[in-house]
């Protein structure tokens, strides 16, 4: 993201900016020269989040009223940058520390525009502020990050691409990277996820990225993308409309990725590995079929109930890789299950963690970022609906409680013991809104660094 774009220098001539909301408005009125009260009555101008009004001035706009919300939630800002003019704008008073980071950071969500195939209409308004705050532009450009690759289309992130973004992160902040693909994951016992991709004419892998490595007092970290870059549905196919942005469904990888890429920009104290076990869910005359028994790493016998049902079947592999190294801790991110967008709609990630002081954690990170996450129960009398007759375990089974079944699924590849936690994300916007733009959207993942930013002590 072209931050040059969205932040003027600091010595860019920029108009005054009033940053009001209800309770600071009416003593800022009565401080104004009545022609300036008199211009804001006559346009009816009311402090809500989301409006603006321009302040006329003798060479032509002297100023704006921006109305906010929440001075700490970034999305308060973030109609400023296209319902104002172009130019440089600058806040007429300073706000406190974090209202200031949070403007920063708003005036960035509320700048992006997804333009790789098309131009954006116009060019966002700039915003000046003395200093930049640098934990606000990664996490900004994390944010833009996950945006981007949900948004591009299949034909350009595919398996192959997902591989080539892990390589960049690791280039730029001296990770390593391992690639495990094709046939080459039968051998290395990776089975569940070679079941899935294998009738893709792009080879199926799992990528790995270690970092942090060389201090082994460090505490381990393995964050886990789901990178399943086109769902058809497999031989269960999707119907058209269910089909439509399906190359959303790596968007778990997408998290993923970004946090990843954050953790290493913000050098927090840990050894991280990154797993993405990234397919494309094909139609093809070896396409895994609904009854056949699939092998996993764990020694687990899954029959496939569903073959829709991929995203755990690839993930439950890489959760086993991921137990093996006995680390502090687990997180995967995934778009695994409509039933978490019925139960909680399109803005609240469900989350799910085997350790309680971990969830609240989260939970905790998520009020103070205002990027909230709602935590669901791992209740284990429904592994019932997961029974099969013929092997361990089948991956789907019933339409009851699927975001919960499909967490229990996970959860048994899991070793005991090690805190794990995994978010059933959307990783969309259905419609604009300030700071949430149509299409990809990185949901829980500003919760999920400061979480890990709290937990390790970055």
């Amino acid at each position: 993201m072209n931050t040059q774009a969205i932040y003027a220098d600091a010595g860019t001539p920029a108009l005054p900016l009033h940053l009001l909301d209800r309770s600071g408005y009416d003593a800022w009125r009565a401080a104004q020269p009545a022609a300036v009260s008199a211009w804001l009555d006559a346009q009816a101008f009311q402090p809500v989040p989301g409006a603006i009004a321009l302040l006329p001035g003798e060479a032509g706009i002297a100023g704006a009223v921006c109305g906010i919300g929440d001075a700490l939630d970034p999305c308060s800002y973030a109609h400023a940058p296209l319902a104002l003019p172009p130019g440089a704008w600058t806040p007429a008073a300073e706000p406190a520390a974090e209202a200031l980071a949070a403007l920063q950071l708003g005036w960035g969500l509320g700048s992006y525009r997804f333009d790789r195939y098309k131009a954006a209409p116009r060019v966002p308004a700039r915003l000046r502020l003395a200093q930049l705050d640098a934990e606000a532009l990664d996490v900004l450009q994390a944010t833009a990050r996950v945006r981007d690759w949900v948004n591009t289309p299949t034909q350009d992130m595919g398996p192959e691409q997902l591989e080539a973004a892990a390589r960049e992160l690791a280039a730029a902040h001296g990770a390593q990277v391992e690639v495990v693909a094709g046939d080459a994951l039968l051998e290395r016992n990776f089975p569940a996820i070679h079941a899935v991709g294998r009738a893709s004419h792009r080879a199926p892998r799992l990528i790995e990225l270690r970092w942090g490595g060389d201090d082994a007092g460090r505490p381990h970290v393995v964050v886990v993308g789901k990178g399943v870059c086109f769902d058809t549905g497999g031989l269960d196919i999707k119907p058209a409309d269910g089909m439509r942005n399906m190359k959303k469904d790596m968007g778990g990888a997408a998290h993923a990725l970004a946090l990843a890429g954050l953790v290493m920009a913000r050098r927090l104290p840990v050894r991280l590995s990154l797993l993405v076990p990234a397919v494309e869910n094909a139609i093809g005359p070896d396409a895994y079929r609904p009854g056949e028994v699939v092998a996993t790493r764990a020694g687990v016998s899954v029959e496939i109930d569903n073959t829709d049902a991929e995203g755990r079947v690839v993930l439950c592999d890489a959760l086993a890789y991921a137990g093996e190294g006995k680390p502090a801790l687990i997180v995967d991110f995934a778009t695994l299950t409509g039933a978490a967008r019925i139960a909680l709609g399109p803005d609240l990630p469900a989350l799910f963690a085997n350790d309680d002081a971990l969830a609240a954690q989260w939970l905790a990170a998520g009020e103070r970022t205002r990027d909230p996450v709602w935590r669901m129960p791992l209740w284990r009398p429904y592994l019932r609906y997961l029974t099969s007759h013929v092997a361990d375990l089948a991956n789907a089974g019933s339409r009851m409680a699927g975001a919960v079944t499909a967490a229990l699924y996970l959860e048994r590849f899991v070793p005991a013991g090690i805190p794990w936690a995994h978010l059933d994300t959307y990783a969309w916007n259905d419609a604009s809104r300030p700071g949430h733009p149509a299409g990809g959207e990185a949901l829980g993942l500003r919760s999920a660094w400061a979480m890990l930013k709290a937990r390790y002590g970055g």
